[in-house]
């Protein structure tokens, strides 16, 4: 008999805001965390100037100094959402079985900038001059070892790279672990961080970044015709997944119910999406099939939207041929429009927007929505629209051809 999953607790680190609230103000207010980026990268003789960083974020300010010199910046990043989370969970150490409680983290690429720093001191002055550091801090999987040593998780401790769907990949498997019965709370969700000249100059190499470098504010804008590419951005989504009848028992508030998760696979090109949305239309219908839901009790659709010609119309098309006629109803925002693409962190950040946006009967507006593209024919909220929200879906799609989705239903 499977278990309810509940999430309990959000941890959201974002170029618009750190923390449930200030990133809920942020998405509320319609801010735009996209800004010129060539003042701290050396970005010369690479077209795209433009990034979504994260401004104020002190990795000190949450960590001590020595251990927070230990992290790769995404390491850093992930165990402060965790933390975030936990306490916005309201669990301290005494509130869980350590040996009932584990970790499912995301990331896209792992620690690059500790790669590109060492590499450049290899060759420049060393080996010697490598990190003892570099490894544990390089290895994908070291953010959920770090979270796991930070809380004392002893269960289940597992790493997922799946390019721009880990985040939700994590969240989901989390939430399968714990109906299944081999968890009680398991931290997951995703980081990245790669805001490095190395990273800009590929991606750009494969036409995916937005060259809107006079407009940075103007740059993402999922579904509109004249998109050009996503924006690289920088974050991180932790949450607390946890069983309902053991959250209930103490009392936890609750975001909504993790009652739906399909994933596929395209089988067809390693960066770009099968052209008949086969793949995210079967992730979709598994996640409605999981929840024993029909298409048209989706309320609203928290879209992978990365403003990419090909990406944003692909994804109509497999909206579409999953929900039939409830797609011509159904309400579709992309929060990438306000925080860039932030790779393996965009399934966690996005499913916290997710849960907001239910927990408020508030759908922010997909910044940029402008000049309707007739291949992208659906209601992508233009503007922030107050609603009822009781089932919604999150949608993740990574190079590779990697599909997730999580469907999430209020409670009560």
């Amino acid at each position: 008999m499977r278990r309810r999953v509940i999430v309990t607790g959000v941890g959201p680190i974002t170029p618009i805001g750190t923390g449930r609230d200030a990133f809920w103000e942020g998405l509320r207010s319609g801010r735009s965390g996209v800004r010129r980026v060539d003042d701290v990268i050396d970005l010369t003789d690479i077209d795209v100037k433009i990034g979504a960083p994260l401004i104020d974020f002190d990795p000190t300010a949450h960590l001590d100094p020595k251990r927070a010199r230990h992290l790769d910046r995404s390491g850093q990043l992930a165990l402060v959402s965790a933390g975030l989370a936990l306490r916005d969970a309201g669990l301290g150490a005494d509130d869980y079985d350590p040996d009932r409680s584990g970790v499912v983290s995301g990331t896209g690429i792992g620690g690059m900038e500790t790669f590109v720093e060492n590499v450049g001191e290899l060759e420049q002055r060393g080996p010697r001059r490598v990190s003892p550091f570099f490894v544990t801090r390089l290895m994908p999987n070291a953010l959920a070892g770090e979270i796991s040593i930070e809380y004392g998780l002893r269960g289940v401790n597992f790493g997922v790279v799946s390019a721009c769907a880990s985040g939700s990949h994590a969240i989901g498997i989390a939430g399968e672990w714990i109906a299944s019965g081999l968890a009680d709370m398991i931290l997951a969700g995703g980081a990245e961080s790669v805001m490095l000249r190395i990273t800009f100059a590929g991606f750009a190499r494969i036409g995916a970044l937005s060259k809107r470098n006079e407009e940075p504010e103007r740059a993402s804008r999922p579904f509109d015709r004249d998109r050009d590419g996503f924006v690289m951005g920088e974050g991180a989504g932790f949450l607390v997944l946890e069983d309902a009848e053991r959250a209930e028992r103490r009392g936890a508030h609750v975001y909504a119910e993790l009652a739906g998760f399909g994933m596929t696979g395209d089988a067809f090109h390693i960066t770009s999406p099968a052209e008949d949305g086969d793949g995210a239309r079967r992730a979709i219908e598994m996640a409605l099939s999981r929840a024993g839901l029909r298409p048209e009790d989706v309320d609203y659709i928290n879209a992978h939207g990365t403003s990419t010609e090909p990406n944003d119309r692909i994804e109509t098309m497999a909206i579409k041929r999953a929900l039939g006629e409830a797609a011509r109803t159904v309400k579709i925002s992309s929060t990438k429009s306000q925080v860039g693409h932030l790779l393996g962190a965009a399934g966690g950040v996005e499913a916290i927007a997710t849960l907001l946006s239910m927990e408020h009967a508030f759908i922010p507006a997909t910044l940029n929505y402008e000049t309707p593209d007739p291949a992208c024919d659906l209601d992508y909220t233009p503007r922030a629209t107050t609603m009822e929200i009781r089932v919604a879906l999150s949608n993740s799609f990574g190079f590779g051809g990697q599909n997730a989705v999580l469907l999430f239903r209020r409670s009560g």
